[in-house]
């Protein structure tokens, strides 16, 4: 768009017209979800019967147990922050290796091995899943047939969740990682060099402070991704539930106002995380 070319009343109307179709087709579901967390009844939809904290805070009035008496959900909230934990912390120090290893080293292969790094973000979630539980499965079999060995960590549970999770988030990560890294002025690595500087002063004092906004954003992003996951998450889950899979089942029951505090939360949560993130974006741009 031009700003010099004037513009004629109905193509601002239309433009002005769309916008806000689009950003109340966006953002009234959220509202309505967050709105209704605090509704005085015991379903999560309308009339709106009041104002209360009763699905926050709630403990035994009414028979109403709130988001933070909740041991359900305060269990399954823990089972996600061990799996986003665990993926975050791996996920970043493998794609920071990856990113390395794709932009500063020279092999056979290394153009397709860049390529395959990007097979994981295409494939369905579900199927993604569906594939990781039934190679561990028979690999657990075939240990079981062979050796007897019981690896109970390979059947259905948290470690399968974050393996799940961590065969695309670190992908990710690297592609994240990897975009900053290329950007990096080698020469000053080059002159640090020819000064004396060892390696590892050369990293922790040059290469590393550049990374940082690409490797904190990589971590956040990981760290969302891997706390709101479902697909995966749904297909590789055993008796201890993360968060995303107690709603879905609590949806299926029939839902309290509790789920959308919970939801609320997770909203609140993933837009400090997101705010985070674009100031980190910003900075590592200046």
């Amino acid at each position: 768009m031009i700003h010099s070319i004037s513009q004629s009343n109905w193509l601002k109307r239309g433009r002005a017209s769309y916008l806000a179709v689009f950003f109340i087709f966006l953002f009234l579901p959220l509202l309505v979800v967050a709105l209704f967390a605090f509704n005085n009844a015991p379903y999560p939809m309308p009339p709106w019967q009041g104002f209360t904290w009763d699905w926050f805070f709630g403990a035994t009035y009414q028979s109403r147990v709130g988001l933070f008496y909740d041991e359900e959900i305060r269990n399954s909230l823990l089972n996600s922050l061990k799996v986003a934990t665990g993926v975050t912390f791996f996920s970043v120090i493998v794609g920071t290796g990856n990113a390395f290893l794709l932009e500063r080293c020279q092999f056979r292969g290394q153009k397709i091995l860049s390529q395959m790094m990007l097979i994981p973000l295409v494939i369905p979630g579900v199927i993604l899943g569906i594939s990781i539980l039934s190679f561990m499965s028979r690999l657990a079999q075939f240990a079981d047939d062979t050796f007897g060995w019981e690896l109970e960590f390979l059947r259905p549970g948290l470690f399968l969740v974050a393996v799940g999770q961590f065969s695309y988030i670190v992908s990710i990560s690297s592609l994240t990682i990897s975009a900053r890294l290329k950007r990096l002025d080698i020469s000053l690595e080059e002159a640090a060099m020819d000064l004396g500087a060892s390696k590892i002063a050369i990293f922790s004092t040059i290469t590393l402070p550049y990374l940082q906004p690409a490797i904190i954003g990589a971590m956040m992003m990981a760290f969302l991704l891997s706390f709101e996951n479902f697909n995966t998450t749904y297909m590789l889950v055993g008796s201890d539930a993360p968060l995303t899979v107690l709603l879905y089942g609590r949806m299926k029951e029939g839902a309290t106002p509790v789920v959308n505090a919970v939801s609320l939360m997770m909203m609140v949560m993933s837009g400090v995380i997101s705010i985070v993130l674009y100031l980190g974006r910003t900075k590592g741009k200046e």
